[in-house]
């Protein structure tokens, strides 16, 4: 029983949660009086989204059916995980093209979705164009899993009612699907929850403090420059209340009734006066996870993706303390159309250990009473991040370490993997790289020959490296203005020589990038020539044509993940 239903909920929410992160938003007043301003968590879509083109858009790689899945679907026998991972079946298998995904499920080709809860309940809703599609589609499930449905209404809405239960159950956890006014609603009807939340989550009784009601939305929407088409998040605050408190807001009120039926409430610690105000301290100054688009482009052949994701944060030390480890990161590490692969880490190291030592000494302010808490600080008090500056001595003047591969072949006819051709540059940006080779020479010796020309001129590594001439490419070192670059490749050494106009500047922490189809497209087509057998998982790699980039920083409204992502179809 505990294997299906956490099969059946891991695939829903799953499904669920990846079917709302791919949606464009816009604010809509008349569904918002149904989301409670003190929900937990909110991913609303505004503005109708081309879901029929997007799925076009994806390549085919994008669109493997998980191996695993089968394997589970092949062992399962209970009807309700049976049930859920049919469903994932027709959705991973309706994913082909888009007229096939909206004939499916009965999706217009721009649909509008919802997602959000109410206290713990969680509720989805989608704008639908053909209900029968849905219900030929449920019906069909039902006949393959053996999981029948209960037909109710509440106030002239008629539903289908899913148990979730085991029969000799006493409570009572039913899944509902409905479809009323071209809106498709999926949510939890429990014997222990509130007899109004039902008609809330299908839209029969709007909430008594609406979302719509507050400015919570835009506020949000301009204080991170999301675009307006949509915003989710997470509001931390929300989430304390319900576990400190009885009756804060509906999350807590569902929980004490849930507790109070188990006669057991394992937050019991956590809901003392104490606990509940050093731990709404610490909501206070991380208060919400927040998403939102920044960029927006689709056609039937690419989309072109923006996302921002920020946790919010008022503590001003350690927000100030991010900062000031803030590193560089060279340019070539910012474009993504022109490597296959790049990572760059900006560090200050000068800054390191007395920046951590101020997130550690906050950390510790004030000394907390809550238990868990106290506990917390009980261990951090057995360590020190003094202890870093030993290492962080060695590396004086450190601004950021970064690595790109620009492009490479492999030799396809080579017995061995062999790599033909490389461009690729490794690059150390520091206040004077020089002196710290010159620090690292001692520890190998390989390099201890080796004179750095202060005019910029390279030296070759290749027989410092012991590069085989067959290899097909070779090694250089050479200082380039404030930089120390390692490079291989007429491409990398372009770049190494673009750095000497490269001052040192505090312009980021941690950037990621990658070129899907360059970085494994070679790999595939030389293991395909070389007649050995691909594995599953590696071939849904092969022209896998995706560019995704990662940004990983702090600005001025707390801890920022930036993500940009385009994918291509193969048609």
């Amino acid at each position: 029983m505990k294997k299906a239903l956490v099969a059946a909920t891991v695939i829903a929410i799953g499904a669920g949660a990846y079917w709302v992160s791919q949606q464009k938003e816009q604010p809509n007043n008349a569904m918002l009086a149904y989301i409670p301003a003190d929900t937990p968590l909110l991913s609303a879509q505004f503005s109708p989204f081309p879901i029929k083109d997007y799925i076009d858009s994806i390549p085919a790689s994008q669109k493997q059916y998980p191996a695993e899945l089968r394997e589970l679907m092949r062992e399962e026998d209970d009807p309700r995980a049976k049930f859920f991972l049919g469903l994932f079946n027709r959705y991973m298998g309706s994913i082909k093209d888009g007229q096939t995904f909206i004939d499916t499920f009965g999706l217009p080709q721009n649909i509008t979705s919802y997602f959000y809860t109410l206290g713990a309940i969680p509720v989805l809703k989608l704008g639908v164009a053909k209900p029968e599609a849905i219900w030929a589609l449920l019906d069909s499930l039902e006949a393959e899993s053996g999981l029948v449905h209960e037909m109710r209404s509440l106030d002239n809405v008629n539903y289908r009612a899913y148990s979730l239960m085991d029969k000799d159950e006493t409570e009572r956890v039913d899944l509902v699907v409905a479809i009323d006014n071209g809106l498709l609603t999926m949510t939890l009807s429990t014997s222990f929850s509130e007899p109004t939340l039902l008609e809330t989550a299908l839209g029969i009784k709007a909430v008594t403090n609406p979302i719509g009601d507050t400015h919570i939305i835009e506020e949000t929407i301009a204080k991170h420059g999301f675009l307006k088409d949509g915003l989710s998040y997470i509001n931390h605050q929300e989430l304390v209340k319900g576990i400190t408190t009885r009756d804060g807001n509906q999350l807590a009120k569902q929980l004490t009734r849930l507790f109070a039926m188990a006669n057991e409430d394992p937050f019991i610690e956590l809901r003392s006066q104490v606990c509940r105000d050093e731990f709404n301290g610490i909501a206070n100054n991380w208060p919400r996870t927040v998403m939102g688009y920044t960029n927006f482009e689709l056609t039937k052949q690419q989309t072109t993706m923006g996302l921002s994701t920020v946790i919010e944060s008022n503590n001003q030390v350690i927000m100030g303390a991010v900062q000031q480890i803030r590193g560089f990161l060279p340019a070539y590490t910012q474009d993504i159309s022109s490597s296959v692969f790049s990572v760059g880490l900006g560090i200050d190291v000068d800054q390191f250990v007395p920046a951590i030592t101020k997130v550690w000494d906050d950390l510790l302010t004030p000394s907390y009473q809550c238990e868990p808490l106290r506990q917390m600080q009980a261990e951090m008090e057995g360590q020190s991040p003094a202890m870093l500056g030993m290492f962080a001595g060695m590396a004086n003047g450190v601004k950021g370490v970064s690595v790109s591969l620009i492009n490479y072949e492999l030799n396809e006819v080579a017995a061995d993997v062999e790599i033909k051709t490389l461009d690729a540059i490794v690059t150390l940006s520091a206040e004077d790289p020089a002196t710290l080779f010159n620090m690292v020479k001692p520890f190998a010796p390989e390099l201890a020959n080796i004179q750095l020309p202060k005019d910029g001129s390279p030296v070759d590594l290749s027989s410092a490296l012991q590069l085989p001439a067959y290899y097909g490419f070779t090694a250089n070192m050479a200082l380039k203005g404030n930089h120390l670059a390692v490079y291989s490749g007429d491409k990398a050494q372009q770049v190494a020589d673009g750095l000497v106009n490269e001052t040192l500047s505090s312009n980021g922490l941690l950037t990621l990038s990658a070129d899907y189809s360059k970085l494994f497209t070679p790999m595939m087509t030389l293991m395909e020539m070389s007649g050995e057998p691909i594995p599953e998982e590696l071939a849904a790699l092969k022209d896998y044509n995706m560019k995704i980039k990662v940004d990983f920083d702090v600005n001025a409204n707390g801890i920022a993940i930036n993500t940009f992502m385009q994918t291509a179809s193969d048609k």
